[in-house]
């Protein structure tokens, strides 16, 4: 390390930003590589709320009840078909974060005031929550999951936001505690 910064001391600015950007990349790689060692290694690497889990069922809080939960807010009224779609949703998400069913919590709020683009045009505003298993990979597939039990309310898939987010265990209530502890 030392020689590498007497190395680049002498370089341009450009050259010391991409020696640092591809050292940074080299370790961010070994932090994404999940150990094949002891659970323990692969739970410190899962508490750093890596974003970018190569496959997200693999994740080491799959395997413990988690908080996968999905609230949605729409301006459409879902009428009787409400508890169907939430239904649609909890399976989804089972589905492609690898969690089971059981722990999985889904509400809807249909029938609000929402505008989206300054139209009241039918929309919906989502938020899941889950500790672990959030990945590019099943935010996708949730997300058309979502939109295609939507569809058929009206609801055109450029009228859907859903936000992602990978909550530390100690911010997630259970029980009369935290998952951490």
């Amino acid at each position: 390390i030392i020689s590498l910064c007497h190395l680049l001391h002498h370089q341009s600015k450009q050259m010391k930003v991409l020696v640092l950007s591809l050292i940074f990349g080299v370790l961010s790689a070994l932090a994404l590589t999940p150990p094949k060692t002891k659970r323990a290694n692969r739970l410190s690497v899962a508490m750093s709320n890596n974003h970018e889990m190569p496959n997200p069922t693999n994740h080491p809080f799959c395997d413990l009840p988690g908080d996968p939960s999905l609230i949605m807010t729409t301006n459409v009224d879902l009428g009787d078909k409400k508890l169907g779609i939430m239904k649609g949703i909890s399976k989804a998400i089972s589905e492609h974060t690898g969690k089971p069913e059981s722990y999985v919590a889904v509400s809807i709020n249909d029938k609000a005031d929402v505008i989206f683009g300054g139209s009241d045009a039918p929309t919906a505003l989502a938020c899941m929550y889950s500790i672990g298993a959030i990945a590019m990979e099943s935010n996708g597939a949730i997300t058309k999951a979502v939109t295609d039990l939507l569809a058929d309310f009206g609801v055109d898939e450029a009228r859907i936001y859903i936000n992602f987010f990978d909550v530390p265990r100690a911010n997630v209530g259970w029980s009369r505690r935290t998952f951490a502890g």
